[in-house]
């Protein structure tokens, strides 16, 4: 949901502009002339950034027997900017990343601000709706008519005529507003329903919840440091059929300045990792129950790493909890 504090390297992002290709992490700097001196080094240039490559995992959504790649994105902060040419640049560069890697699943709220405005006006400009999966949400509101404004509203700020997943927000509601959405549901406007938040401590009600209406989806936090989810919402969701997508696998940040100045677990190339945030992420999709996880950032570099947390295997029990030692 929030973006990663970007410790693990820089990228300008000033010259981005609308360029397509893939960012270089190396300096801008011409390097010193030689001199004289025989044993004067001239600096190397820092290594370029690696492309992703590979193919995403991809996992299945029980409701509708589709399957979606398992690295989506989200836009809480990312995407809440404004019109300039300067804040949506980059933005541009991390949505063509997303989907030219085959991902797909993207999630947004009426409440983040400027965020479906962003998204929409991007994906519009890139024509790239039909290759995503599109998830919103009815947001704190109140009663069927403030619902049904807030979906309408949605529609024109993300440009389109349909929604993926439709979601009650924080267990706001959620009588009315499920109800709302199922009968979106049959107008052919929405494909799939769920509920979301974002606490430990509301996974209680949540299972509740997830028994007395069984969504297609819910959307939780899960991470190294909350866990709470394996004891409740996993087993459930695995018993009713229910999809699950995972906020706050970085816990807003949290995790890299844990981790900051560590070097990377030995094993964990044989995960396929090369990066902490990789292991954040495969340490989320090594739960079989998640079908998707949703990183936000507005940098491109770091959704290039994102990205490959997707590719090649998950975490391994003892490599789980090795992580999980790692942070402490």
């Amino acid at each position: 949901m929030a973006s990663r504090r970007d410790f693990l390297g820089t990228v300008s992002l000033a010259a981005s502009g609308f360029a397509l290709a893939p960012l270089a992490a190396c300096s801008h700097e011409s390097p010193p002339a030689p001199t004289q001196t025989p044993s004067a080094e001239i600096p190397a240039a820092a290594p370029a950034e690696t492309p992703f490559s590979g193919t995403l995992l991809k996992r299945t959504i029980p409701a509708t027997g589709e399957s979606i790649p398992v690295i989506g994105m989200g836009t809480s902060g990312s995407f809440e900017v404004g019109t300039d040419a300067a804040s949506r640049a980059p933005l541009r560069e991390v949505l063509k990343r997303f989907v030219d890697a085959g991902a797909s699943v993207i999630d947004t709220a009426p409440t983040y601000s400027s965020a479906e405005d962003v998204l929409g006006d991007l994906v519009a400009e890139a024509k790239l709706r039909e290759r995503l999966f599109l998830a919103t949400k009815l947001s704190g509101v109140n009663g069927r008519d403030e619902g049904l404004a807030q979906f309408e509203a949605s529609l024109r700020r993300l440009r389109t005529d349909r929604i993926d997943l439709l979601q009650v927000h924080n267990l706001g509601d959620t009588r009315t507003q499920l109800a709302l959405a199922r009968e979106l549901k049959q107008q052919g406007k929405v494909r799939l329903v769920g509920l979301t938040h974002y606490r430990e401590p509301a996974q209680a009600q949540l299972a509740q919840d997830m028994r007395a209406f069984k969504p297609d989806f819910v959307q939780i936090n899960y991470s190294p440091v909350s866990r709470a989810a394996e004891r409740t919402v996993f087993p459930l969701a695995r018993e009713l059929g229910i999809a699950v997508m995972i906020n706050r696998a970085f816990e807003d940040g949290r995790l890299f300045s844990q981790v900051k100045g560590k070097p990377l677990p030995p094993w964990a190339s044989e995960a396929g990792a090369d990066s902490w945030a990789q292991l954040f992420l495969k340490f989320a999709l090594s739960e079989a129950a998640v079908t998707v996880v949703i990183p936000a950032t507005s940098k491109p570099k770091n959704q290039t790493d994102n990205l490959k947390a997707g590719v090649g295997p998950v975490l391994d029990a003892k490599q789980r909890e090795a992580l999980v030692a790692a942070i402490g």
